[in-house]
């Protein structure tokens, strides 16, 4: 078992409350020292204690099975950043309400709101123009099949 593979299922079995998830572990770095970034998330978000707790257990699982981990390594348990794309079909329900730039399969991109969310798509509200000579707009959905989302962001709103 690779050690991306060994580490993903280690920090999952660690997490022991329903609402928190594992999004990602990422593993970079040299033979010399690697770095564990363990990505988590929340049906309504992840605290800071909810990645201190998981730091703590897994870091205590990794020095146990020192096999593990033959090189030194720095673990960093943390939650996804605007600047991650949204991985799961879990992670899209806390969002419904909120703007997102989506970038489909076929490289073409839609801007909208997430309307609803469901288990083999997501609903986008988006403005279209009525006309090419006309500066009017209407409001439109569309739905979208995750099969055909490549990357998904949330667009942050200073409002």
């Amino acid at each position: 078992m690779d050690l991306s593979t060994s580490i993903t299922e280690m920090a999952a079995s660690l997490l022991k409350e329903p609402h928190l998830f594992l999004v990602e572990v990422v593993i970079s770095g040299n033979r010399v020292q690697k770095k564990v970034v363990v990505i988590i998330d929340g049906d309504n978000g992840a605290t800071i204690e909810d990645c201190a707790k998981l730091s703590r257990a897994l870091s205590a699982k990794l020095d146990e099975e020192e096999d593990s981990i033959p090189e030194k390594y720095t673990l960093e348990v943390t939650t996804p950043g605007v600047d991650f794309p949204l991985k799961l079909k879990r992670q899209y329900k806390k969002h419904i309400g909120r703007g997102f730039k989506i970038t489909l399969t076929d490289k073409s991109q839609v801007k909208g709101k997430l309307i609803s969310t469901s288990d083999e798509s997501i609903e986008i509200e988006f403005e279209e123009k009525t006309d090419k000579k006309s500066k009017k707009k209407e409001m439109k959905t569309m739905e979208l099949p995750f099969d055909m989302i490549d990357k998904a962001f949330v667009q942050i709103s200073f409002k």
